[in-house]
């Protein structure tokens, strides 16, 4: 209504203000004195003048009052419906191409660099340790390093402690992956809670016992099976200090693939179980498994007050070079941080794995003499042929000597005296005779080494946080400040390699359905939560809260732990075993699905106009979502809406806290479809075909696309019903390019189709903002160049294929070992290319034997109509051990570097999700050598 004052004000003013010039003009010419001295004879000439200016100026208020029409009109139909945007209805230029016109509001708005953390670098004090730098100064090689074979000889003095005794803290400790070889609960069943029981009556018998524990979804399983007496107990032991939860996540996570939204989530959900169950707040950070490390992990523990932190996989050349340099414990900060807000301290483990073998010292052989869990007639030995022995008053101070003297020189390593022993591995503890048999012998070596002056050594049980506790004394500092002379890091711990050339950066891409899957669950649970949030609110504040099925949280907190439990480092990085990937599977399907429910229930609430007519019928939902999954394995099926004379309403919701413009494609019935706004404004849709193949429309479904505004965090709803508006129901228009194929091709009388036999030029896609080029012969992308620029970007793509090395180690789950340089991409056909343009969006489909490409391009304005949307859909199960990229070279500026080369291989095993890389889904042989015998599984070489 504003809008049509302003427009009715301003066409009335310029109309007033043409009139009362044309008065002015007559007056000043019927009242010249000059013209009544002459007589009032005027000269033929000026009067023919007067007389056409007289006739332009009738012309030009008849044209004034035209515009004035049509601008009231204008108002009168923007306005018509309350309050409702206006409609982008784009039309049909000479050159044959679609435009969208602009929007009143701006699509971009202006960034200060005081909002933008990043712009604020380079002030402060700089990091000693970049690990760009670091990664491009070392030579990575691997040499043999004696006994402590990625490393070098250590020597020490026996007088290196005479000023200030070696503190040294054993922490035991059990990793439990929370699905691995086994799933979740028959881990549980069969290990988990019987080391979690004996836990309980092992630390009670000696206050000195310590634990470390850090996967809080077992606890809470364990928790909800265990009786109040035993609570009482594990609340006792939190107390106490002798068990320490660690982290406090409810895994610990994958830091490759995880997005940091389900990071932080996980990491919430298992601090609140733990302030609500035992009143424990994390302290440390206790990552040894994740194959390799994020600096998002350090910021996010950081913020959720944790102070200190400990890794273990990072490359073993790196390992060896910070050991060298001192440098294994640092202050972790952000590339982007001009100070310290960002900084926790941060231990990195300097040997080859976290299992006793390579903790207490840089002699496997040795070490594995001290896990007792060995002695001889256990199921599992050490690999070097020399078994540890029981401590006795016989043998224990030889025996203290030798642990002494890797204590010593691992010590040597690191800038303090006190000392850091883990004692542990996957599922360790899980029978009382091994808390016996570590426990008795370790305490007996601990009694003899502490009463024993000379040898200026303190050592004892200890939690993680009781070794950074006294780290921090030691060096005169607050807990989590910076001890004086340690070094400043910043960036990655990527990519990891545990030895030779055994690069764990196959798991990047593994399994790629179920991280696809991950982040489907990921974006649900997001827009769940804040319609829940929003439905709760209204409903209490209208006073219904009784008429809303609060019950729905209960299917939100299930939600979360699963998407949690996915985070897992053998989870979403695909490297579990078939069996446990389904189990996977299941979990995350069921949360989709109970997500799913809360968001109907809650939508339905929400845009209901009389909230008290709202009723909870879990039988019979008001809405249904617009897509199903039949298994857990099984790609999501599209909802097509049956169309008749009853209207049918659609209802969007945008989970983003900023408005958004895009594009909602929704399958219909009938390609007749008319679709109105929420307040009944007609919108404009652009309607394509729906597609089986590259070739075959599905009959009687069609794809109807609209673009709409919705405010942040709010509903939108649609009608559409049958009709044909041809000003805004627009066909998309269709080009086939067979490559000499005999294939015959779908056609609908509804849309523009030209079926090309052959044909190798190159073509464009263009919108307002940039043209982008695609290869004739391929259909893959070429170059882009944006309108207000001359110069051509080259973004070239190019298929590749990787094999697979003949030799015993191959690429996997884990690892990527190909046999040599990537190869192209040969299919047996030329590729048919699909190409189909509308007002709204265009897109080229490339149809291999193996991937089909899609990259669309949308003409709107904003930031959609900058991106360009690349997906790829794979199916290769004829393709064994062999991998398939793709490669996206450029010429874009890289500030002095090479021109970008990007690859991307997590095309593989799309469609089949089970398979991985073809290869089998197990660790390396190197990843957990505790739990195989041979000697080349437990010593790195």
């Amino acid at each position: 209504m504003k809008l049509k004052k302003q427009v009715t004000v301003c066409g009335a003013a310029v109309f007033c203000v043409a009139v009362f010039s044309l008065y002015l003009m007559l007056d000043r010419v019927q009242h010249d004195p000059i013209r009544h001295q002459n007589g009032g004879n005027f000269p033929r000439s000026q009067i023919s003048v007067l007389q056409n200016r007289i006739e332009q100026l009738e012309q030009l208020l008849e044209e004034n009052h035209e515009i004035i029409s049509h601008i009231k009109e204008s108002v009168l139909e923007l306005t018509a419906n309350a309050e409702g945007p206006p409609a982008l209805l784009p039309y049909y230029t000479a050159n044959g191409s679609w435009v969208v016109p602009p929007e009143p509001r701006p699509s971009f708005f202006s960034i200060s660099p005081q909002d933008c953390q990043f712009a604020l670098g380079g002030r402060g004090q700089k990091p000693e340790l970049q690990m760009l730098t670091v990664s491009e100064e070392l030579p990575f090689d691997n040499v043999d390093g004696g006994v402590w074979k990625q490393g070098f000889d250590i020597s020490y003095s026996p007088h290196d402690w005479d000023a200030e005794d070696l503190q040294v803290f054993v922490v035991p400790h059990s990793h439990n992956d929370p699905g691995w070889i086994k799933t979740f609960d028959k881990y549980y069943t069969e290990q988990t809670q019987h080391i979690l029981n004996s836990m309980v009556s092992k630390l009670q018998e000696d206050p000195r016992r310590r634990f470390l524990w850090a996967e809080v979804s077992f606890f809470a399983k364990w928790w909800d099976n265990i009786n109040a007496q035993k609570r009482a107990a594990v609340r006792r032991l939190v107390g106490n200090g002798q068990l320490e939860m660690a982290t406090g996540g409810w895994v610990m996570p994958d830091e490759a693939n995880s997005h940091y939204f389900a990071l932080i989530d996980q990491l919430i959900e298992g601090h609140q179980w733990l302030e609500k169950n035992l009143g424990a707040t994390p302290r440390s950070g206790w990552a040894v498994d994740p194959f390799g490390h994020s600096p998002t992990m350090p910021y996010l523990l950081r913020r959720a007050n944790l102070t200190s932190m400990l890794i273990q996989r990072v490359h073993y050349a790196i390992k060896k070079h910070f050991s060298a340099t001192h440098s294994l414990e640092f202050m972790w900060r952000q590339t982007w941080d001009p100070d310290s807000s960002t900084d926790i301290f941060c231990h990195m483990m300097p040997f080859y794995s976290y299992d006793v073998p390579h903790t207490c010292g840089p002699d496997p052989k040795i070490c594995c003499q001290f896990d007792f869990k060995r002695l001889p007639g256990g199921r599992i030995n050490c690999p070097w042929k020399v078994p540890p022995r029981a401590i006795t008053e016989a043998n224990v101070a030889e025996r203290a000597a030798l642990l002494l003297d890797q204590y010593r020189k691992k010590s040597r390593l690191f800038r303090s005296n006190v000392l850091l022993v883990p004692l542990g591995d996957d599922f360790r503890y899980d029978k009382p005779h091994e808390w016996d048999a570590q426990f008795f012998n370790y305490q007996r070596l601990f009694d003899f080494l502490n009463s024993q002056p000379a040898l200026h050594v303190q050592a004892q049980f200890g939690t993680l946080s009781d070794y950074f506790d006294a780290l921090y004394k030691r060096t005169g500092v607050e807990p989590g400040a910076r001890p004086p002379g340690f070094p400043v890091l910043s960036g990655d711990f990527f990519s990891y390699a545990d030895r030779e050339d055994h690069y764990w950066t196959g798991y990047y891409t593994s399994r790629p359905f179920y991280k696809s899957l991950d982040r489907t669950l990921e974006a649900h649970l997001r827009g769940a939560e804040i319609l829940y949030s929003l439905a709760v609110a209204h409903s209490r504040r209208s006073g219904l809260a009784s008429q809303y099925p609060l019950s729905n949280f209960a299917l939100l907190t299930e939600a979360r732990r699963t998407l949690g439990l996915f985070q897992h480092h053998d989870a979403i990085t695909g490297t579990a075993k078939e069996a446990v990937v389904v189990d996977y599977g299941v979990r995350l399907l069921r949360s989709l699905v109970s997500l799913k429910q809360v968001i109907i229930n809650a939508a339905h609430y929400l845009v209901l106009g009389d909230k008290e007519t709202y009723h909870f019928d879990p039988e019979a939902p008001f809405l249904q979502m617009d897509d199903t999954r039949l298994n857990h394995d099984a790609l999501p099926e599209r909802t097509v809406i049956q169309l008749d004379s009853s209207p049918r309403y659609v209802v969007l919701f945008n989970p983003l806290e900023q408005e958004r413009l895009s594009v909602v494609s929704l399958l219909v019935s009938s390609p007749r479809v008319c679709v109105f706004s929420e307040e009944g404004q007609p919108l404009a849709v652009q309607i394509s075909a729906h597609w089986s193949s590259a070739t075959d429309m599905v009959p009687d479904v069609y794809q109807v696309s609209v673009p709409i505004r919705l405010p942040a965090l709010g509903l939108g709803v649609l009608r559409l019903q049958l009709g044909l508006d041809r000003h805004r129901t627009l066909p998309s228009s269709v080009r086939v390019y067979l490559h000499g194929r005999q294939l015959a091709v779908s056609r609908h009388e509804a849309f523009p189709l030209r079926v090309i036999d052959s044909g190798t030029g190159d073509f464009a896609l263009s919108n307002r903002y940039m043209q982008v080029w695609f290869s004739g012969l391929s259909g893959l992308l070429k170059s882009i160049r944006r309108v207000d620029e001359e110069q051509e970007q080259r973004v070239d793509m190019e298929f590749l294929v990787y094999g697979t090395r003949t030799s015993k180690d191959k690429s996997g789950a884990y690892l990527f070992l190909p046999d040599g340089e990537a190869q192209p991409y040969v299919p047996k056909d030329a590729p048919v290319l699909r190409v189909t343009e509308g007002p709204f969006f265009s897109e080229v489909v490339a149809f291999y034997e193996h991937v089909h490409q899609v990259v669309r391009l949308y003409n709107l304005p904003g930031v959609e109509g900058l991106s360009l949307d690349v997906s790829s859909l794979v199916d290769i199960r004829d393709y064994v051990n062999k991998e398939l990229a793709l490669r996206i070279h450029t010429d874009i500026d890289s500030q002095g570097a090479a021109p970008a080369v990007f690859e991307e291989a997590a095309l593989t095993g799309q469609l089949l999700p089970h398979a991985g890389h073809g290869l089998h889904p197990g660790r390396p042989e190197s990843a957990h050598p505790a739990h195989s015998p041979g000697p080349g599984r437990l010593q790195p070489p």
